[in-house]
């Protein structure tokens, strides 16, 4: 349930007895002691009464949602530790809260550590000399009531282990098999704008924008399933000085372009056309200049040329977003330009604009390099338009949580916005979240920046269509081309195809450089998105061998014990209720990696399960099916509904055959 949606419900409580009580107060005394007429308190009544029916039915739905959704087992530890410190040493302001999973079975299943950090706190603030291990003891002492902890003990120093109650887990995963994979509930319904992806009308896509595409929609995928209501954006270059020469060239290529629509095949080589002419002749250059002037008037011919540049770019950048399975809502700089001079103009009327050079420059305190809000000849910057961004964001779009996936060279220019938009009193960044979820940049396997033989940067394209010629060549020499159906082939081979690329992605740290390696990313063995869906796949293909099927498997969730006598049961049990902590840690810092080794961790996790523990029994001389363990059957479902979600996350579709 984890504890933004115990707050959300502790506050409906208290404001539920205060209504109450107001009633009552209203039934016996009158308001507030003074006898007002009884018309005025019939409606005083009235409303109050309205006010805690809508409490009330607003409690019973969230109570609802709760009972299915899954638990958040260390929140609610923290919680119960947390309060067994606060009885411990009520004294004590903001003592350290430290709970953490087990690494090892005879340490218990999770371990408060926080005794070391009280006996710290205890002798600087008061010099008093107490041992951890007697702290521990007192803590322990003071564990209130709870449904989750079987037992605890202090082991070394006074760390102390908890042991949870085999009911308390069993009934929880038999929830899971019930309700499915519900994320805990949220509380207040927030508002995530993801930008990301950002590529440049009249570019390609290229090796670059892989990174911010991928884990921008997986960022997405998660605050969508965390209950957020999230608004994906993509922040293109369509808009600048570079339409100038593009338009010219495309006047002088395609004299008819208004009438006709032209056949752009290649905007690279259109972009590198009109590139090589704006630098080579002077005439063409004076044109092109001239070109942007009237496209930012607002030219109805030029209006209708940039559109047309940017629908072939669109049509491009579309063929990737379905490869890739990304929803995007096209933000692009252009969007933003009618709100540019207003930006300026609120920066000059708070005196923070200085002129340098017939330049309009503005210093954020703590940063040495000024944002250009005005060129010297009037135009417009990238800082104007990320600044127009930031405040549409906040203010029209009201987000209370905003997250830039953009490389780490945008760093310093990003906090930069960020805190000119802090400055101008846009946002608190005590109320509103604003990041930069920074990644680094993708080397080839001489570990340098990845690039052709040639030395060119690497299609998208090009590279998607590699990752798909080497699958089915990885299937094939698996020889699964001789058993899947030609449709189960191509689906087997764009899930791995696609989804081992975006896997290697995900589960590096995003903040460091990674190596892009096809081999690495297809090899079956390892934590790999090869590994785990051929896992998957196996996983879900037992119950199907013991002709159980998914009503069956409903009926046994209902009716079975889920027993987790033995230990590895009782150890997949565990793996499989860390999801909801995992995600919440995920939530907080924004770093995916951790959900690709927790899938792995319960993927290693299940096969020690299952090479120790019977699901299916079969006569060894016959073959045939003598003993079905429904129990551990639905351990298997629980398994895989658990990394289906945690795929759909990733982004990753896996398929029932492979």
């Amino acid at each position: 349930m984890g504890v933004l949606g115990l707050g959300s419900l502790r506050r409906q409580e208290d404001e539920i007895k205060l209504l109450t009580a107001e009633i009552e107060h209203l039934k016996n005394f009158g308001c507030l002691g003074v006898s007002p007429s009884l018309e005025g308190l019939r409606e005083e009544n009235a409303k109050l009464k309205y006010r805690l029916n809508f409490l009330q039915k607003s409690l019973q739905e969230e109570r609802s949602k709760m009972a299915k959704s899954m638990i958040n087992i260390n929140s609610c530890l923290q919680e119960i530790f947390g309060a067994a410190i606060q009885a411990a040493y009520p004294d004590l302001e903001n003592p350290p809260l430290v709970v953490t999973p087990s690494q090892q079975p005879k340490f218990g299943d999770y371990q408060c550590n926080s005794a070391m950090g009280i006996t710290q706190i205890l002798l600087k603030t008061k010099e008093q000399k107490v041992s951890p291990r007697e702290i521990a003891e007192k803590i322990a002492k003071n564990i209130p009531a709870n449904e989750y902890i079987a037992q605890v003990d202090i082991a070394g120093p006074g760390f102390i282990n908890v042991h949870l109650r085999k009911d308390f887990v069993s009934k929880q995963l038999r929830s899971l098999l019930i309700n499915g994979v519900q994320p805990p509930a949220l509380g207040k319904r927030k508002k995530v704008v993801v930008d990301f992806s950002s590529p440049n009308i009249a570019k390609e896509m290229h090796v670059g924008h892989l990174r911010s595409t991928i884990i921008g929609e997986s960022m997405g995928r998660l605050f969508e399933f965390a209950g957020y209501d999230v608004l994906r954006l993509n922040h293109l270059g369509d808009w600048g000085t570079q339409f100038g020469m593009l338009i010219a060239h495309l006047q002088d290529k395609f004299p008819d372009y208004l009438t006709v629509s032209p056949p752009i095949g290649d905007l690279q080589a259109f972009y590198k056309e009109s590139k090589k002419r704006f630098d080579t002749e002077e005439e063409f250059k004076k044109r092109a200049y001239q070109c942007v002037v009237l496209l930012q008037s607002k030219n109805p011919d030029f209006i209708k040329a940039w559109q047309l540049i940017c629908d072939v770019s669109r049509k491009e950048f579309q063929k990737i977003y379905n490869c890739l399975d990304i929803t995007l809502i096209e933000r692009g700089e252009s969007f933003y330009h009618e709100m540019m001079k207003d930006i300026v103009k609120e920066f000059e009327d708070k005196g923070f604009v200085q002129v340098d050079g017939g330049r309009k420059i503005v210093f954020v305190p703590g940063f040495s390099v000024p944002l250009t809000i005005t060129k010297s000849d009037g135009g417009y910057t990238y800082d104007t338009s990320d600044l127009a961004a930031l405040r549409h964001r906040l203010c029209e779009e009201k987000a209370d949580i905003l997250i830039y996936v953009v490389d780490s060279g945008q760093s310093v220019h990003l906090q930069t916005v960020f805190a000119a938009g802090q400055m101008i009193g846009w946002y608190d960044p005590k109320v509103t979240r604003v990041a930069h979820a920074a990644f680094g940049v993708v080397l080839g396997e001489d570990k340098k920046k990845f690039k052709t033989r040639s030395g060119d940067t690497v299609r998208l394209l090009d590279l998607l269509e590699e990752g798909l010629k080497r699958a089915m060549d990885k299937l094939k020499d698996k020889e699964r081309d001789k058993v899947l159906t030609p449709e189960e082939l191509k689906a087997a081979q764009t899930s791995i195809a696609f989804g081992c690329i975006k896997y290697a992605d995900l589960s590096h740290n995003r903040l460091n450089d990674y190596v892009f390696s096809f081999d690495k990313m297809l090899d079956d063995r390892g934590n790999t998105a090869a590994y785990l869906l051929y896992a998957f796949t196996r996983i879900r293909a037992i119950a199907r061998l013991a002709s159980v099927d998914e009503q069956m498997l409903r009926k046994a969730a209902r009716e079975e014990v889920l027993t987790l006598d033995h230990e590895k049961e009782w150890k997949l049990g565990k793996c499989i209720l860390r999801f909801p902590e995992i995600l919440q840690k995920i939530l907080e810092d924004l770093l995916l990696h951790t959900l690709c080794d927790y899938l792995y961790e319960l993927a290693t996790t299940f096969t020690e399960f299952y090479d120790n523990c019977y699901c299916v029994e079969k006569d060894r001389q016959s073959g045939q099916i003598v003993k079905v363990n429904m129990w551990r059957l639905l351990l298997c479902e629980a398994t895989a509904i658990v990394m289906a979600r945690g795929f759909d996350i990733l982004g990753i579709k896996p398929v029932q055959r492979m």
